[in-house]
């Protein structure tokens, strides 16, 4: 009985690392385009509300909530079309 309880208990580990290797935070992002994330958070704020230009971004963001995303999500891909083009 104990095994199946520890078997079980690292079998939920992994599934909560695996489940968090799979979501980019703004940090991430930041670091990856070479931005302070002050910055990137006050750009983000702007494609939301521009929804007809960025609806998977706008739909994904929960206010108060920290920015992240799934990988290969389209708010994801959005979020990084709105750091580049915003930014210029």
């Amino acid at each position: 009985m104990t095994k199946t309880t520890i078997n079980s208990g690292a079998a939920s580990r992994s599934r909560k690392a695996t489940n968090k290797a799979k979501t980019i935070t703004l940090a991430d992002l930041c670091e990856q385009m070479k931005m302070k994330p002050r910055e990137a958070r006050m750009l983000l704020r702007l494609a939301v509300s521009k929804k007809d230009e960025f609806p998977a971004l706008a739909e994904a963001h929960v206010p108060r909530q920290p920015w992240q995303w799934t990988v290969g999500s389209n708010a994801l891909e959005e979020a990084r079309k709105a750091l580049t083009t915003l930014a210029e």
